[in-house]
């Protein structure tokens, strides 16, 4: 069994603000995986969250990359839970990319390592996979 390693790593907090959107495709190149962050308390933003989601995942520079989506703010009253915002958001739709929803709190630090340690590891599988595929003989 060979050893692949990632060499390089990039990461980038691109803002969610409507002003900043237009730029968020200036970071899609080479792109292997999506940290896609939801605040659980703002269930008036969903449908606005779901249109910009849905339109990452139609990009063609995205195509495979992993989506990690954040349930955010777990710790207070009144967040969502991750089913409930996985049906706003119409997460079981997506058969284009590999997903995960994890519920987390930054505030706590709760599941954070486990939702990242998922990203890495789809993301390792994934490209794995390809170097073995690109390989063979």
């Amino acid at each position: 069994m060979g050893l692949l390693t990632i060499l390089q790593k990039n990461k980038w907090d691109v803002g969610g603000q409507r002003t900043l959107r237009p730029y968020w495709r200036n970071y899609f190149e080479k792109t292997d995986g999506i940290v896609w962050v939801v605040d659980s308390c703002d269930a008036v933003r969903m449908q606005d969250c779901r249109a910009e989601l849905w339109a990452l995942l139609g990009e063609e520079r995205l195509a495979g990359a992993s989506i990690l989506i954040l349930a955010n703010k777990q710790d207070l009253p009144g967040a969502l839970p991750p089913e409930e915002i996985r049906k706003l958001l119409s997460l079981h739709d997506i058969a284009t990319h590999s997903w995960r929803i994890q519920s987390t709190s930054a505030y706590t630090g709760e599941n954070l390592f486990d939702a990242f340690d998922w990203l890495l590891e789809d993301i390792r599988a994934r490209l794995y996979y390809h170097h073995r595929e690109d390989t063979k003989v």
